[in-house]
């Protein structure tokens, strides 16, 4: 339980931490909250030759809800301020939702919604909102930047489109429409672990109350977060009943392709996701009828 030998330097710069990552490349590691990191190289999963500490970067510690478009999140952002900021909750539903599902109260007061998303756990809820939401990665190195659709970002298990020498420092979110809903949910065997399949679910609907558009995106149901937005498309243009509903899970059900675990197997799995699917739905509908 203890991790091999590491070199640590503790960046007093975004432009130190870039350049020390350029210099030493796929050697090094970012460390910011180190909730999913450190215990990696403590069962030596993780081996790291150089640990470069950010957590000084407090520009990247930021939560900006002022544009009506977007929300900004710097990667440094802990769970436990997204969960107090007085705008943030009442901007992002589907956040405020997922996170109190995330570990446990210590570890959101340390772990940050970059290390997060960058971590790329298949089974962890973030990475499937940020596709729900068709949120942005801005990634930075020293030769420039680029923006990341979050259907980019994630390309295997625990690997991101990251380069070598590039940092995540900020998370665009698209702001909801004034017809929309929005609820994640979730199954785990115990309250803090990871789901066994969980959905975020987005539901836009037109002035008569027709399903304009929707977003499904599911966790711990493949080896990347898993867009299943299409296979929900026999809801739009109808209203959302609890027969257009169910018959949106069940093409849902058919579409994913789980792989099963220890935990559960493929068809406990679907069947979870259909479940889920149908009673997210209802309850981004619901919260669109509370809100008009």
């Amino acid at each position: 339980m203890k991790p091999a030998p590491f070199k640590y330097i503790a960046a007093s710069s975004l432009v130190e931490a870039l350049s020390l990552k350029a210099e030493y490349g796929e050697e090094a590691h970012f460390l910011a909250g180190g909730q999913s990191l450190i215990p990696a190289m403590n069962f030596r999963l993780a081996r790291p030759a150089v640990l470069i500490d950010i957590n000084g970067l407090t520009e990247l510690a930021s939560i900006d809800c002022s544009n009506a478009q977007a929300i900004r999140l710097g990667a440094l952002t802990r769970y436990r301020a997204m969960e107090r900021d007085p705008g943030f909750p009442r901007a992002c539903a589907l956040f405020a939702d997922a996170l109190p599902h995330i570990a446990h109260p210590q570890i959101r007061n340390r772990g940050t919604i970059g290390g997060n998303l960058c971590h790329a756990d298949p089974a962890s809820e973030l990475p499937a909102v940020a596709v729900a939401m068709q949120a942005r990665m801005r990634v930075k190195s020293l030769s420039g930047e680029r923006e990341l659709a979050a259907d980019d970002f994630f390309v295997a298990p625990l690997r991101t489109d990251l380069k070598a020498e590039e940092m995540l420092v900020e998370i665009v979110l698209p702001t909801a429409g004034a017809r929309s809903g929005a609820s994640f949910m979730e199954v785990a065997r115990r309250r803090g672990d990871f789901a066994l399949a969980g959905v975020a679910a987005i539901v836009s609907l037109d002035e008569e109350r027709r399903c304009s558009g929707i977003r499904l995106a599911f966790c711990g149901v493949g080896e990347t977060p898993v867009d299943a937005s299409h296979s929900a498309s026999s809801l739009v243009g109808q209203r959302c009943t609890d027969r257009t509903i169910a018959a949106a899970a069940a093409d849902v059900r058919r579409a994913i392709a789980p792989s099963g675990n220890i935990h559960a197997s493929a068809g406990y799995q679907r069947h979870v996701a259909e479940i889920l699917t149908r009673r997210a739905i209802a309850m981004a509908c619901n919260r669109i009828a509370h809100a008009a």
